[in-house]
């Protein structure tokens, strides 16, 4: 039997899945790994912790399937985690987890350069982009950074373990390093003028198109993977991003949300406008020949795991029971308005340094009403996201949601009722690792394009409609969400002082 082995790291953990010719989950596996936090805004991870915890799951998968023939392999990881590494691929450091915020300083140099590559971004990189990160090494660990001999996105380092070729991923390049595959290609000039001149160099060789053969799975990690057949690599991207495939297709107006611990926000456009409120649009980083554009909340689940667990204390086995007690109560009566710029803001408001915050407490305040006041937070900022497309001129007709959100049915609901559309819950498997099976389908030669392999492997939705009478409560809370915004935005710059924040 011929399969297709999937590859995805999230946050915590990898992710395998193996799907038959027909779209057929056969298999899966799970492997976690540790992030560490050693400074507030920090986040690491060790990349050999990936390629460990990748083995482990993809034997899972594999066995469970019943060892198939592996036609294609594809991977998709979280975009913006960094390695750095030395000329065997070994970690000079940790890498720097996507949620890593230390780039601020560097993030905001990237808009003074009024660089005409940044267009295609908004006007500057993001500070949790390849670039910025490149950037604060180069300032702060000048040795570390002149030995790297590649410093990769975290779905580059895979491909690489996969086949002993550097070779990047064309999204992660365009969206994350400002790479113009329609221009002069990797912006040498605009490294330069950010102290990084070098830093080409140190990317992977080649930038390859989603969906493209990269090369056969090398003898190594065959053997390590216990992958048999001919397992031709197929170029990948950002877990998000690639959700577009496993809707069944990506047409103007189609907008996937992946819910997680943040919320990713993705659709793709025929013609190109330029809002700063997004990030976009990418040409040619999905589809050759059309405009990603992005959009997202940095913490979303997370918001409501520390709010469960951390805050009000409860155990994750028993959130179930604050979830239920929560959603029993009418919206917005609480009082309470959650910010969940936990991590700072993604878009529209580009800001990594505003904070969260729960605004409204009494000595009457439940723990279901924070709760409940928290998931309605997420969704004002999810709604946040989407009207910023719209007041930017892109199109968002159809709103498709996956990820943790499906096993969360308040903070589901509240999506549909704060954003006042239907919205359609994906259902079944992973969908990152549904569009790396449709990656490896296409760029195997099982199916002529990206398009025919999509449309078959489209999964089953369920839609959820708006309760009418939670609309006009929401339209009220999500004023109050975005004045509270405004009102705070000062303080929390001064609190977000890196000096404040190390408790100096």
């Amino acid at each position: 039997m011929t399969a297709f082995l999937a590859l995805d790291l999230g946050t915590e953990g990898a992710r395998a899945a193996v799907y038959s010719v027909e779209g057929s989950p056969m298999g899966a596996g799970h492997a976690s790994y540790p992030t560490s936090f050693p400074r507030p805004g920090w986040a690491e991870q060790d990349p050999d912790d990936w390629w460990r915890a990748s083995v482990h799951a993809a034997r899972q998968a594999l066995a469970e399937a019943g060892h198939p023939s592996v036609a294609g392999v594809a991977v998709a990881t979280t975009a913006s985690t960094v390695a750095v590494l030395d000329g065997q691929g070994r970690p000079l450091r940790p890498a720097l987890l996507w949620m890593d915020g230390r780039a601020s300083e560097e993030s905001a140099l990237t808009a003074a350069t009024g660089h005409p590559v940044l267009r295609y971004a908004g006007g500057s990189d993001a500070v949790e982009w390849l670039v910025p990160k490149a950037m604060w090494l180069a300032r702060h660990e000048p040795e570390t950074y002149r030995a790297a001999a590649r410093i990769a996105e975290a779905v580059d380092y895979m491909v690489w373990r996969l086949t002993g070729r550097w070779a990047a991923s064309r999204m992660n390049a365009v969206c994350k390093s400002n790479y113009d595959p329609r221009g002069a290609g990797c912006p040498h000039d605009l490294y330069a003028s950010l102290g990084i001149g070098d830093l080409a160099g140190k990317l992977p060789d080649e930038v390859v198109p989603v969906g493209d053969p990269v090369g056969p799975l090398d003898a190594r990690a065959r053997e390590e993977l216990g992958v048999t057949g001919p397992a031709v690599v197929v170029s990948g991207g950002i877990d998000a991003h690639l959700s577009l495939l496993a809707i069944g297709s990506a047409p103007e107006g189609r907008v996937s949300i992946v819910c997680g611990t943040s919320n990713a926000f993705v659709t793709e456009i025929d013609e190109p406008v330029f809002p700063p409120t997004v990030w976009g649009p990418y040409p040619d980083a999905l589809h050759t020949g059309r405009w990603l554009v992005e959009g997202g909340q940095v913490s979303a689940g997370s918001v409501l795991a520390w709010a469960g667990e951390r805050l009000i204390g409860r155990p994750r086995s028993e959130l179930g029971g604050l979830i239920k007690a929560a959603a029993a109560l009418p919206p917005v009566e609480h009082g309470l308005i959650v910010l969940d710029y936990f991590m700072g803001n993604r878009t529209p408001l580009r800001d990594p340094r505003l904070r969260g915050a729960v605004l409204g407490l009494t000595l009457a305040s439940s723990p279901e009403q924070v709760y409940r006041a928290a998931v309605e937070g997420v969704a004002y900022g999810t709604r946040q996201v989407i009207d910023s497309f719209t007041d930017g001129g892109i199109a968002v007709d159809e709103v498709f949601l996956s990820g943790g959100i499906r096993h969360n049915e308040l903070w589901l609901q509240t999506t549909a009722d704060v954003l006042g559309r239907p919205v359609h819950l994906v259902a079944g498997d992973n969908l990152t690792l549904r569009a790396c099976s449709v990656l490896a389908a296409a760029g195997s030669g099982w199916h002529a394009s990206l398009a025919e392999a999509a449309a078959q492997y489209a999964p089953q939705v369920r839609t959820v409609e708006p309760v009418a009478e939670h609309v006009a409560a929401y339209q009220a809370g999500y004023a109050d969400y975005r004045a509270a915004t405004r009102a705070t935005t000062e303080i929390s710059h001064r609190l977000s002082e890196p000096g404040r924040s190390r408790g100096a």
